[in-house]
């Protein structure tokens, strides 16, 4: 029971954290654009969450991301209170992540391998018409 609270919880935190990244002035967020909140770990009694933060632009802007978020922790967490209606907040801690960047080598490594499969099947189709 615990933990479908637990993961209740961390769905609704992921969710405020991404509204706040897009409405915080720190220029470390860019304006939150290219950044987005991986997944959020809350632990099981809800007093610690982990938030993984991802940017589009690599890891070091993930980084840079991470410290302006962790200079507005205490502004979030009252957020965070007040939408959810809990009196203590779970301790935040914001690390970078770079599945972004992950997951976009991994693209291009399959495009590289597609157009290689379809001229595969274009030669075995004209083998197959000779015949």
């Amino acid at each position: 029971m615990a933990s479908h609270k637990a993961g209740r919880m961390s769905e609704d935190i992921k969710r405020i954290v991404c509204g706040m990244i897009r409405e915080l002035k720190d220029p470390r967020l860019h304006g939150g654009m290219m950044l987005t909140v991986v997944r959020c770990d809350v632990a099981s009694d809800g007093s610690y969450c982990k938030v993984y933060i991802s940017s589009f632009e690599g890891i070091e802007s993930a980084k840079e991301a991470v410290k302006g978020l962790d200079s507005a922790k205490g502004l979030i967490k009252k957020e965070i209170s007040k939408v959810l209606g809990v009196k203590k907040c779970p301790e935040l801690s914001f690390i970078a992540d770079n599945s972004i960047e992950r997951s976009a080598e991994i693209t291009r490594r399959l495009k590289k391998l597609v157009p290689q499969q379809d001229t595969q099947t274009q030669n075995s189709e004209e083998h197959d018409d000779g015949e």
